[in-house]
């Protein structure tokens, strides 16, 4: 029997999803369970629209967490086309408008306290519109000390991309001297890329995306250095990776020199030129 194709949808307007934000907060409200409801993402960045997912973490009772059923919480907004613990123990939802979603679910005292562990890895530059609830104030505190954003010291940044981008590239090395393209492949776009923009970031002095260095990246960041990235990028062949893989170090080269003449930071030039021999020796 032929399967039934179905009707395309569109991406929920903003004012929709907004909708579903405050039906949260009225949700929680309701459930003395809950002390509190945290947003995260691009809600709390002002840049939610109607591709943005929705991140939250409920603050549950200690008493009442282990009993706590968050898919049936969040059920209670929507219809959901999939729900499950995704590979980090947080909920991920499908909403049936394909709206996605994660849920944190963490007891009240211990979970707010841990707030204070988030700095340099969570912004809340909006700390109360980032609070959708909050029974004892606790929460509202933990989120303000998350409001301020201190860009990174370049120096020590630059020394710890550098020889990250140094021994990752090494590694790329040795695995395509293996003969493993696809794991090239994968080190190559997922490791070593995100550590050229975060340092390419750096140097042009546009790091409010710094914890997602691919985010905006198409206005973020000037045309050249975008085209410059996209030579590091290839399809899964042999001699497609490795020119990409040369091109990458060479941009890492460019990028680690620039910041040398800028912080002064020494490099360790020898090292550079052997991983540079030996990305070519499996030509």
């Amino acid at each position: 029997m032929p399967h039934a194709h179905p009707t395309p949808r569109t991406p929920l307007p903003a004012d929709a999803l907004n909708r579903r934000i405050e039906l949260l907060r009225s949700t929680a409200e309701a459930d003395l369970r809950i002390d509190g409801v945290l947003l995260y993402g691009s809600w709390t960045l002002g840049e939610a629209d109607a591709h943005s997912d929705l991140d939250a973490c409920l603050y549950v009772r200690e008493e009442d967490v282990d009993a706590f059923e968050g898919r049936e919480f969040v059920e209670r907004l929507a219809p959901l086309k999939l729900a499950y613990t995704n590979m980090y123990g947080i909920l991920a939802v499908v909403f049936e408008d394909l709206m996605r979603g994660e849920f944190h679910v963490e007891p009240a005292g211990p979970g707010i306290a841990e707030i204070a562990t988030w700095r340099g890895q969570v912004h809340l530059p909006r700390p109360e519109a980032a609070v959708l609830l909050d029974r004892t104030g606790h929460l509202t505190t933990a989120a303000r000390e998350l409001a301020a954003f201190s860009p990174p010291e370049p120096v020590a940044t630059t020394r710890q991309l550098t020889d990250e981008l140094a021994n990752w590239t090494l590694m790329l090395a040795h695995v395509q001297a293996r003969g493993e393209t696809a794991r090239a492949h994968h080190l190559l776009h997922t490791v070593i890329a995100p550590l050229q923009l975060k340092l390419c970031r750096l140097l042009r002095g546009s790091t409010a995306h710094w914890l997602t260095p691919s985010r905006a990246l198409e206005t973020d960041l000037p045309r050249t250095d975008i085209e410059r990235y996209a030579t590091t990028t290839a399809p899964l062949t042999d001699q497609a990776v490795r020119a990409a893989a040369a091109n990458s170090w060479r941009w890492t080269r460019d990028l680690a020199a620039e910041a040398a003449d800028r912080w002064g930071t020494r490099l360790p030039l020898g090292l550079h030129e052997e991983i540079a021999a030996a990305l070519a020796l499996g030509r």
